[in-house]
């Protein structure tokens, strides 16, 4: 029998696309207290990098795992691995997020003006909200639990989740500890794949044809058997 990707209720998104619109908002406003604790928390790592120089080269190295190349080499590899296997909504649906989300990123890069911390341990000169890195590694991470949340065992799936959660917020780190980004701009990464990833599950059903009836209800909304 075939097995679909679940389907996320609609409220994860909405409420994702919510928080989005309201950190875009007050970043785009230079809304103090939301500086204040961006230069607190860029501060804090500052100090523990420098204090660490072997943690920082470290993270340098780990923090590229998300970087844009790695994850549209993930992306299209999944892609044409699901369409050689005749799994076309699956293959439709890593398409489109691993197209959604560099391009939305990218674009907010060129329209929203929101300088990087000066003086990082890397040196990038773009804008910096929202985090593509954190993007990358938050959208592969809920598609990776997506795709494989039918397959997996009740007990595994909470080692998923956890896995893939410690994956994203690990990368998130790493984008704040070496000063490539403020904490809000890896919160809006975090964000911003939360809206994405679902809304790409739902379209993808809906270019499919999958309807919900006669579907499992689950943790997701449905688990299509």
């Amino acid at each position: 029998m075939s097995r679909e990707i679940p389907r996320v209720p609609i409220a994860v998104p909405v409420a994702a696309l919510a928080a989005f619109g309201v950190l875009l908002g007050l970043t785009v406003a230079d809304w103090a207290p939301l500086r204040r604790f961006d230069t607190v928390t860029s501060q804090t790592m500052r100090g523990y990098g420098d204090a660490h120089p072997d943690l920082v080269a470290a993270l340098r190295v780990v923090t590229d795992v998300a970087a844009t190349i790695p994850f549209l080499g993930v992306g299209i590899a999944a892609t044409a691995l699901f369409a050689g296997l005749g799994r076309r909504r699956r293959a439709a649906f890593c398409a489109v997020v691993t197209a959604a989300v560099p391009i939305l990123w990218s674009v907010l890069h060129w329209q929203v003006h929101s300088p990087r911390p000066a003086d990082g341990f890397v040196t990038i000169d773009s804008s910096g909200f929202p985090s593509g890195h954190t993007s990358h590694a938050a959208a592969l991470a809920f598609a990776a639990v997506l795709l494989a949340w039918p397959h997996t065992a009740r007990r595994a799936r909470v080692a998923l989740t956890t896995g893939a959660a410690v994956f994203a917020l690990f990368i998130a780190y790493t984008r704040v500890a070496l000063l490539a980004h403020w904490a809000s701009d890896v919160i809006g990464g975090l964000l911003l794949a939360a809206a994405v990833v679902p809304l790409a599950a739902l379209a993808t059903a809906r270019v499919a044809g999958v309807r919900p009836q006669g579907a499992k209800r689950g943790p997701f909304l449905y688990e299509k058997r």
